[in-house]
């Protein structure tokens, strides 16, 4: 695959006001609420949040693998402009894989530990691709696990995923990933399993093989660390909504919403080692019990009145920065005013 050098201002996916609820004894646990973002062809979006937040429920909506109580109630996941939620099962298997793929965040349980690495690198290829022998298949095998930086690839193809490492499985992962060659490559928590020098070793390989072969990749994650220098947008989710949306600079340093300031402080510091970290108050939202207004106004120290009675609709701080937070809307009326 040559390197790509002709990315343009696509747009490969659009989703649009995604609502995802899950059907439970307890009743529907509204996951995912009015969800909306664009990405670009060669572009990265980090989507990050606590746990609960609705990223990964945002991505397993996308690639339609949501479990059996889990269904897409409104919206539309458009693929180049194509509603994908109105695909037929054939469409869907061709999709996945071929236009758009995904990375789990755990290679172990992601692998199956009873077949070979080279044979489930095999079955993606032959389903999927050009490469129907098994000759063919195999040598195609062993050129993608050199490409992610596997060694000795003719070697490991012949093994289990038990007999390689965290960091080696995750390699495989990638390389079954990019059998394909998709559009879109979806990571969902690649590193969160890995020791945190194979965290930056994997995180490096995959900005070198989006520069190398052009595709747009989401990378979903609650670490902003892992963000801060490989995307280039970031939205940040809160209750199943999206609560500040913008450029690492603008979210790093020009926060706007009360969440997203409240997980910058909590990030430790290397510049200054003894500051003390401030957690955020209070605990995760009751997703069977949505607020009226804000999702976050019961944790906000800085909430309004207004904070508990109307949900605060995402507003442009700038041309690339939004924000959903009445504490937004009233800086901006004041910067106005001046």
């Amino acid at each position: 695959m040559a390197e790509n050098t002709n990315v343009n201002n696509e747009t490969v996916l659009s989703v649009r006001n995604l609502n995802t609820s899950f059907f439970t004894d307890s009743g529907e646990v509204r996951a995912v609420n009015g969800v909306s973002f664009e990405l670009g062809r060669g572009k990265i979006l980090g989507v990050v949040g606590e746990s609960g937040s609705g990223k990964s429920v945002t991505a397993y909506s996308i690639m339609q693998i949501l479990s059996s109580t889990g269904k897409v109630v409104d919206g539309e996941i458009l693929y180049k402009g194509e509603n994908i939620l109105n695909y037929s099962k054939k469409q869907l298997d061709n999709f996945r894989g071929d236009k758009c793929s995904i990375i789990f965040q755990d290679p172990m349980t992601s692998l199956n530990p009873t077949f070979t690495v080279g044979y489930q690198l095999n079955e993606a290829l032959q389903l999927h691709t050009k490469y129907k022998g098994k000759k063919e298949a195999t040598q195609r095998s062993i050129e993608l696990l050199e490409m992610v930086g596997v060694n000795q690839p003719d070697k490991r193809i012949k093994q289990y995923p038990f007999e390689l490492s965290g960091g080696m499985r995750q390699r495989v992962m990638i390389a079954m990933a990019l059998a394909c060659e998709p559009d879109i490559l979806i990571a969902d928590e690649p590193t969160t399993a890995l020791d945190v020098t194979i965290q930056a070793q994997i995180l490096e390989l995959m900005q070198d093989l989006q520069k190398k072969l052009g595709m747009a990749i989401i990378m979903v994650t609650h670490d902003l660390g892992v963000i801060a220098s490989m995307c280039d947008e970031i939205i940040v989710m809160y209750g199943g909504r999206v609560c500040e949306r913008g450029t690492a600079d603008d979210i790093f340093y020009n926060p706007r919403h009360e969440y997203t300031k409240g997980l910058l402080r909590s990030i430790p510091k290397a510049s200054n080692m003894n500051e003390k970290l401030v957690p955020i108050a209070g605990s995760p939202i009751n997703l069977l019990n949505l607020p009226k207004g804000c999702a976050f106004c019961s944790r906000c120290e800085n909430a309004m009145k207004i904070c508990l009675t109307q949900k605060p609709e995402e507003l442009p701080v700038d041309d690339r920065h939004y924000a959903a937070c009445w504490l937004n809307v009233k800086k901006m009326m004041e910067e106005e005013a001046r």
